[in-house]
C-alpha cells in the first residue's frame, strides 16, 4: 500500500487507541539523565520508570510515536537507510494485558490494517538459555494466528532477547520479531535473506542485574517498529530517503545545485547526509529541552552534525544557506503537526542554525590559509626546481602528512582536501594520508599507556585536555600578572590540574577571576592547537616559550594555540581548544618562596 508519514502515524494511534491505548505523545529526545545515555536511543527508554512499576499517569495501556536519536554509525550517514533521528512507534502494557492480546493485536495491524499476507509474515522467536527459558509460548500463539509453523525460527540471544547496553536495572526479555519479503512477488523467498524485520515485541519478565537478570515481578509489553523503515516498506521502496520525508528537502538541493538526485554518486550521498544531518538539528535546536552548538555534551554531538553537514553543502556546490531552506521544510511541511513546537520555535531554530554555520566558515577560513600555503610551498618548489633543469617534471601531489594536519588541526576531511586539490590540478597522496593517520593512532596508544611526558599522572582523554588547559593558564598568567611568570611545575590527574608559577605575592580575587575569565575566552573561540617541529633556534626566534631549556635538543616540538600560547611541549594535546569546556580556579596560595600553586578543574 502507499502511505505517506502523516498517515502512518494516524493509523498507528489510531489502532491503538481502538485498544483503549492513551496517547502519551513523545517527549524530549535529551536523555534525562536517570538510563546513564545522552540520548533517548529507544522509544521506550523515557518509560523505564513505568516499566519498573511506577504507576503512569496515562494508565497501563500507552502508545505514541517517539523521536529518537543514534550518532555511534554517524559516519555510515549518507547510504540508503542510516540516519542519525529516526521515530519509533510504540505501545506499552505496563502490568495489564500480555503476550497473547500483544500477538492478535500486531497480527491485526500488519494483516488488517496494513494489508500484509498473512502466508509470507515470518517471525523469530528467543530460543531459550541459562537465564531464561524458550519462548514457545509466543510460537504456539502465532501458529494459532495462522502464521506457517516453518516461518517460525527460534534464535538465540543476540538475535530474540532485547536489552538497553551499558546499563543496570532497567527491564528486558525476550522478543518476538516480525518480518516480511522484501520483493512480496518473489517465489519462495528464503529466510532470512529475501525478508526484511518490520518490527518487534518485547516481553518484558526480567530487570538487568550487575550479575545476570532476575524475574521482574510482572509482564510487561514493549512494541517497537521503525516509523522510517515501516514508511519505506510499505511503501516498495529500497531508499528511505525516497519516502515522503525527504522529497521535499531532495527537491530543494537539486533546485539550489543544478544536480539531480537520482544521478547517484557522491552528489547523492552529499544529499542524503545533509538532508538528514539537518532534519535531527531541527529537532534537536527545536526540542523540549533544546541544546545548541557548544564543545560539552549534547551540543557537542549537535557542533559535530551540523558542520559534517556543511562540509557537504560545500561538496554539493551550495552555501551553508542551504540548511536554512531544508530547515524549512521540516519545520514547515513534514513535522508541522507532530512536533507543533518546530513552528513555535522557527525563528529561533534558523537563528541559531545561521549563527553555527558563521562560526564554522570562519573555522574553514583559518584551515583554507593553511590549505594555501600547502599549495604554495609545492608552487615554490616546481618554480626553483624549473629554473635549475628544465626537464624537471613539475609536482602535482599534496603531501600525506600535509593533508592529514589538515584533517587533524583544522577539521579538513581528506575529501576536502582533494576537491580543492582537483579545482587546482593537484591530487592528494592517499597512501601518505593512510599512513599519517595510522601513525596518528599509535602515538595516541602509546600515550594512553603512559608513555608520553608533561606531569600527567595518567595520559586518558581528560588528563590530555587538564594539560593542554595548563598552556592556556601559563599565557594568561603572562597576560594578568606579569610576561615574566613562568611555569615551575605541574601536576596533573583526570580530576584536577596544579599549576606552580614564579610570582611574589598572592593573587587578588580580581586577578584570579581575569586569569579565570581569560582563559575561558580561548576556549569559547575554539582555537586549533598546532603543532610542528623545528630548530631550537627557529623555535626561540618565533619566541616559543621554553619552561624548560635544559630538557630540549636541537630539534624541538612545539605547539601553538593561535598567537596567545606558544609554547615547546613534549605533549599531548587536544586538537582544538573547544573540547576543553569550562576552567575553573578552585584555589590560589603559596607553594615555596616566590613560587605559587593553583589549582583548577575543567567543568
Amino acid at each position: 500500500m502507499k502511505i505517506t508519514g502523516k498517515q502512518l502515524r494516524q493509523k498507528w494511534l489510531e489502532f491503538y487507541k481502538s485498544k483503549g491505548h492513551t496517547d502519551i505523545g513523545a517527549v524530549s529526545l535529551i536523555g534525562d539523565g536517570s538510563t546513564g545515555v545522552m540520548f533517548n536511543v529507544a522509544g521506550m527508554q523515557p518509560l523505564m520508570p513505568y516499566l519498573l512499576g511506577k504507576p503512569h499517569p496515562a494508565g497501563k495501556r500507552l502508545c505514541n510515536v517517539q523521536g529518537c536519536m543514534r550518532t555511534v554509525d554517524i559516519d555510515s550517514v549518507g547510504d540508503p537507510s542510516h540516519f542519525t533521528f529516526f521515530e519509533m512507534m510504540g505501545n506499552w502494557s505496563l502490568g495489564d494485558y500480555f503476550k497473547k492480546e500483544k500477538t492478535a493485536w500486531t497480527f491485526e495491524l500488519l494483516t488488517d490494517v496494513f494489508g500484509l499476507d498473512k502466508n509470507k509474515l515470518c517471525a523469530t522467536v528467543f530460543e531459550g538459555n541459562a537465564s531464561a527459558p524458550r519462548d514457545s509460548e509466543t510460537a504456539d500463539l502465532l501458529i494459532g494466528l495462522g502464521i506457517k509453523p516453518e516461518h517460525i525460527f527460534y534464535l538465540p540471544k543476540e538475535d530474540n532477547w532485547w536489552e538497553l547496553e551499558g546499563t543496570v536495572g532497567t527491564p528486558c526479555g525476550p522478543d518476538n520479531e516480525w518480518f516480511y519479503p522484501l520483493d512480496p512477488g518473489k517465489e519462495d523467498p528464503v529466510f532470512p535473506d529475501d525478508y526484511v524485520e518490520i518490527g518487534n515485541d518485547v516481553y518484558m519478565q526480567y530487570k538487568k542485574t550487575e550479575t545476570g537478570y532476575e524475574p521482574l515481578g510482572r509482564g510487561n509489553v514493549d512494541t517497537g517498529f521503525g516509523f522510517d523503515r515501516m514508511l519505506l516498506f510499505l511503501n516498495g521502496l529500497t531508499d528511505a530517503y525516497k519516502t515522503d520525508l525527504f522529497t521535499g528537502v531532495l527537491q530543494k538541493l537539486e533546485e539550489l545545485s543544478g544536480k539531480k538526485y537520482d544521478d547517484g554518486g557522491e552528489d547523492r550521498r552529499a544529499m542524503r547526509i545533509i538532508a538528514d544531518h539537518t532534519r535531527t538539528t531541527v529537532m534537536l535546536i527545536g526540542d523540549k529541552v533544546g541544546a545548541l552548538p557548544s564543545n560539552v555534551g549534547a551540543g557537542y554531538i549537535l557542533r559535530r552534525i551540523m558542520r559534517r553537514a556543511i562540509r557537504y553543502c560545500r561538496q554539493l556546490g551550495v552555501s551553508s544557506s542551504a540548511l536554512i531552506e531544508v530547515a524549512k521544510i521540516y519545520i514547515r511541511e513534514v513535522y508541522n503537526e507532530a512536533y507543533p513546537l518546530l513552528p513555535e520555535r522557527e525563528d529561533y531554530i534558523l537563528g541559531e542554525i545561521a549563527k553555527e554555520a558563521e562560526r564554522f566558515e570562519a573555522t574553514l577560513a583559518s584551515g583554507m590559509k593553511e590549505y594555501e600555503k600547502c599549495v604554495q610551498g609545492i608552487a615554490r618548489k616546481n618554480e626553483f626546481l624549473s629554473k635549475q633543469n628544465p626537464a624537471y617534471v613539475p609536482e602535482t601531489v599534496i603531501g600525506g602528512k600535509a593533508a592529514f594536519r589538515l584533517y587533524d588541526t583544522y577539521g579538513f576531511p581528506l575529501e576536502l582536501t582533494e576537491e580543492l586539490a582537483a579545482e587546482q590540478g593537484l591530487t592528494v597522496d592517499k597512501e601518505g594520508f593512510e599512513a599519517a593517520f595510522k601513525e596518528h593512532q599509535e602515538k595516541s596508544r602509546a600515550l594512553e599507556k603512559g608513555q608520553a611526558k608533561g606531569g600527567l599522572e595518567s595520559h586518558s582523554e581528560q588528563a590530555v585536555k587538564y594539560h593542554t588547559a595548563t598552556h592556556l593558564l601559563n599565557a594568561a598568567l603572562k597576560t594578568v600578572l606579569s610576561p615574566d611568570c613562568n611555569q615551575k611545575g605541574s601536576n596533573i590527574t583526570d580530576e584536577r590540574m596544579r599549576f606552580d608559577f614564579n610570582f611574589d605575592r598572592p593573587m587578588t580575587p580580581e586577578e584570579v577571576k581575569a586569569v579565570e575569565d581569560l582563559v575561558n575566552e580561548k576556549i569559547r573561540e575554539d582555537i586549533p592547537v598546532v603543532y610542528r617541529e623545528m630548530s631550537l633556534e627557529e623555535a626561540r626566534k618565533e619566541k616559543f616559550v621554553g619552561v624548560f631549556d635544559s630538557k630540549y635538543g636541537d630539534v624541538v616540538k612545539t605547539y601553538s594555540i593561535g598567537e596567545f600560547s606558544k609554547e615547546m611541549c613534549g605533549g599531548p594535546h587536544v586538537e582544538h581548544t573547544g573540547v576543553l569546556g569550562h576552567f575553573k580556579i578552585t584555589k590560589e596560595q603559596s607553594s615555596s618562596a616566590g613560587v605559587r600553586r593553583i589549582k583548577a578543574i575543567l567543568e
